[in-house]
Formats: C-alpha cells, sequence, structure tokens
C-alpha cells in the first residue's frame, strides 16, 4: 500500500516525516541537550516488567530481614555533599538526595556522592603565541563549583579533569588573540572573558565557573633584557630633553640678569662682592677673584 500525498492534503506519515529534518537543522549542542533530557526523562518513566519484579523481591528481601536490612538501607550525606541514586541502573526520580538521611535498597540501588563545595586548581604555565609573535609563558587558577549534581554524573564521566583540560585551551585560545601589551594590562578583562567561555562550554555538565584569576605571565630572558635596554634609553632621552630645558630656562634668567646689571654698573661691583663673600664663609685658605678689565685699567690710570 502506498501513501500519496496531495497539494492540500498532505498525508500523516509524510508530515511526520517531515519533523526529522527540521529537528536535525538545529544546534548540535541543542540536539545534545535534547536528546540527554530525553533519555533521563526515559529512565523516570519505567522499568520494565523484570525491572519491577527484581524491586518488588528487594522489598520483600528487606521485609523479612528487617532488624538487620535497615542499617544497609540508611545512608547519610553531609551537608556539603548531593547522593545520585541508580535504581537498576537508571537514575531515581526526585533528583539528587541529601543534606542528611535516605534510604536505598541494598539489591538494586546504589549511589554517588557529588561534592557540592567550590574546587579550585592552577592551570599549568601554558607556552603562548601572542597575536604579535612573542612567546610568553602564562598560568592561571580558576573556581568552580557543581551547580546540578545529575548532570555532573550522567554527562560527563569526569567532571573535574574535563574542566581542568578546557580550562588550558582556553587559555591558550584567548591569549593567543591578544596582543603583548594587551596580555600585560588587560588581565582583567582576559579573565572575564575565560570565565564566560568557561561557564557556557561546562553548562552541560552541570558546572559552574565562579572565577578566573591570571597568576603570572613570564617572558623570555631575551625580551626582558631587550624591554629593559628599551625602557632606559627612553629614560635617558626624557632626562636629556629636562636638562635642556632646564640650561635653556637657566641661560634665559642669566640674560635677564645681565640685562638689568648693565644699566647700572654698581649693580656689578655690588655681585662681585657678595661673591666674595659667598666664597670667604667656606674657610678656603687661597680665592681667586677676578677683576674687571675697566677697573684695573681706571686703578692704573689713576696711579700714573
Amino acid at each position: 500500500m502506498f501513501l500519496a500525498e496531495t497539494p492540500g492534503c498532505p498525508s500523516p506519515a509524510l508530515g511526520s516525516n517531515r519533523v526529522i529534518p527540521a529537528a536535525m537543522e538545529a544546534d548540535p549542542a541543542d540536539q545534545l541537550k535534547v536528546r540527554r533530557f530525553d533519555d533521563k526523562d526515559q529512565s523516570n518513566v519505567s522499568l520494565g516488567c523484570c525491572g519491577w519484579i527484581l524491586v518488588i523481591l528487594s522489598y520483600f528481601f528487606m521485609i523479612i530481614s528487617f532488624p538487620l536490612s535497615i542499617w544497609l538501607c540508611m545512608k547519610i550525606v553531609k551537608e556539603y555533599e548531593r547522593a545520585i541514586i541508580f535504581r537498576l541502573g537508571r537514575i531515581l526520580a526526585g533528583g539528587a538526595k541529601g543534606p542528611g538521611l535516605f534510604f536505598v535498597l541494598p539489591c538494586t540501588d546504589s549511589f554517588v556522592k557529588v561534592d557540592m563545595r567550590t574546587i579550585s586548581f592552577d592551570i599549568p604555565p601554558q607556552e603562548i603565541l601572542t597575536k604579535d609573535s612573542v612567546t610568553v609563558s602564562v598560568d592561571g587558577v580558576v573556581y568552580y563549583r557543581v551547580q546540578n549534581a545529575i548532570l555532573a554524573v550522567a554527562n560527563i564521566t569526569n567532571a573535574d579533569s574535563a574542566t581542568r583540560l578546557l580550562a588550558q585551551t582556553t587559555l591558550r585560545n584567548v591569549l593567543g588573540t591578544k596582543n603583548l601589551s594587551q596580555i600585560l594590562s588587560d588581565r582583567e578583562e582576559i579573565a572575564h572573558n575565560m570565565q564566560t567561555t568557561l561557564d557556557v562550554a561546562t553548562d552541560e555538565w552541570g558546572i559552574k565557573v565562579e572565577r578566573v584569576e591570571i597568576k603570572d605571565v613570564k617572558l623570555p630572558v631575551q625580551l626582558q633584557r631587550a624591554m629593559a635596554a628599551e625602557a632606559e634609553a627612553s629614560r635617558e632621552a626624557r632626562a636629556k630633553v629636562i636638562a635642556a630645558e632646564g640650561e635653556m630656562n637657566a641661560s634665559r634668567a642669566l640674560k635677564e640678569a645681565a640685562m638689568v646689571i648693565s644699566e647700572s654698573p654698581a649693580a656689578l661691583q655690588l655681585r662681585y662682592l657678595q661673591t666674595l663673600t659667598t666664597i670667604a664663609a667656606e674657610k678656603n685658605s687661597t680665592i681667586v677673584f677676578p677683576l674687571p678689565m675697566d677697573l684695573v685699567q681706571n686703578i692704573m690710570g689713576a696711579g700714573k
């Protein structure tokens, strides 16, 4: 039997087939989330006929051996922990258990503890080639915590190891797009970009990245020497400019002083006497004091 589709009345079979390409055109990350949530929902729907038989038998043996089985059924998790219960390999409905006391079936249930406290780890030093072709070694520190215990257990094998590896690659990718001057000056912006990228990537794992910090940026020894020489040369250039400006200002002041003294010859004599007083105050045994030629000529002329 063949189904034909008319222009105004599509068949149900063909209509159902058309939904599949629309779902396939969605974002792969969204498809992964939908698939994982569907799997979780299906695990909570039914355990199957054999599963329910095993659960009933487990309850039966627990009731028979009640005084002793109660110690196997009671479990305790601490305030900062949560327990994910698996019944016949499927996550039990109700989400994570804890903190405090909860019960499990000895034969069919198993549980996994998840630490909900903030965890910190160091990013090993990464050799990074910057945008301006400079090789630097950068390390950092990341703070994260488990936000959803079920996703951290069901969606990934080892959330801690995956977060560490992702932090290393993210550090290289982010710093590879920056210049050396930007890495040295914009650490807060780089840390914020890394935190945002890590938080989005680890959301499917139930991980919340709280903080990222850049610890140290190590430059090659030759580059350090070159930067030190450049800084020293720039300081010497500024010092020479400042000295030249001082000489220029001093010469202008001397020029103005000479113009004032030239207006009154007596002022020059007073200046000589002041200079002599200043020299004599230092208790020198020999004083060499220059005399102006016009004064000597006047003295010699008076003697003749």
